[in-house]
């Protein structure tokens, strides 16, 4: 792991966004994938908000995706698996960029055909601790023509990263406004923040 943790953070140093195209195993991703669409079934994603528990908004012209909060509560199997990678990744952070991590918060996202989420930081005005910004993708045999790509605005340009599955991105959520494009068929991630 710890090389794929090196990985990630290697190229967030250089690019202001970190990359692992196998941050999490085949198997685990297609377990999380499968619960995540049984939680779907389930009718259990309720329409995602915007803001903080203080200034929360369901405007669907600014984002239309559907969420369910993971929590080592639920005692689910592939849930703890994942919770195990991030303690790693946040102990290796910690310990190698002396980061100051001392807690998370993950949700399952599902974008169904013609969802989008517009341009955004995720970093609340009212509130600073999220530090870090980690999306896992869940989409197995994506294509650039299914859309649903995550758009990140540089000061240079933009960088444009399709959701496929297993890999894992990471940014600072306050620095780098991002949007996800419109996708054309139903797009499943983990979304969630380092916190201090």
């Amino acid at each position: 792991m710890h090389q794929i943790f090196e990985t990630i953070i290697h190229s967030f140093m250089e690019t202001k966004v970190g990359i692992s195209e196998n941050f999490l195993s085949v198997q685990l991703a297609e377990d999380l994938k499968s619960d995540l669409s049984q939680f779907h079934e389930e009718k259990k994603m309720p329409p995602a908000g915007t803001g903080n528990s203080h200034s929360a908004s369901g405007d669907v012209s600014v984002r239309s995706d559907l969420i369910y909060w993971l929590d080592r509560k639920h005692n689910n199997a592939h849930e703890n698996a994942f919770f195990d990678v991030m303690d790693a990744f946040v102990i290796y952070l910690n310990n190698s960029c002396y980061t100051g991590i001392t807690d998370y918060e993950f949700h399952y996202t599902l974008y169904e055909k013609g969802c989008f989420y517009k341009k955004h930081l995720d970093q609340f005005r009212t509130d600073q601790s999220r530090q870090y910004s980690m999306i896992t993708y869940l989409n197995a045999g994506w294509l650039s023509g299914d859309g649903g790509q995550l758009s990140i605005h540089h000061p240079e340009g933009i960088q444009q990263i399709d959701p496929t599955s297993g890999k894992t991105v990471f940014f600072k959520s306050s620095e780098l406004e991002h949007e996800v494009l419109i996708t054309h068929k139903p797009r499943m991630s983990i979304t969630g923040w380092l916190k201090k």
